[in-house]
C-alpha cells in the first residue's frame, strides 16, 4: 500500500462516494480508478493524503465487505 499527497497524484482521475453517504457528509471516503491501482480519499479533505492499493488488493476488499 502507498500514500501520496493527492496534488501527487494523476490529475483527471473520476472520484467517486458511495450511493450510501448521505447529502449530510460524514465519514465518507472516495475512490478513483488508476492505471493500476485504486486510488482512496477522505471525501471531506480531497486534498489530503491518498492511498493508493492494487487493483487486485481493492477487488479482495470489496469481497470481504
Amino acid at each position: 500500500m502507498n500514500s501520496s499527497e493527492s496534488s501527487a497524484i494523476a490529475p483527471g482521475l473520476a472520484w467517486f462516494k458511495s450511493s450510501y453517504s448521505g447529502a449530510e457528509g460524514g465519514q465518507c471516503v472516495e475512490v478513483a480508478a488508476g492505471t493500476g491501482e485504486v486510488h482512496v480519499r477522505d471525501s471531506k479533505v480531497a486534498s489530503g493524503f491518498v492511498i493508493r492499493v492494487s487493483r487486485e488488493a481493492w477487488a479482495g476488499f470489496v469481497k470481504q465487505a
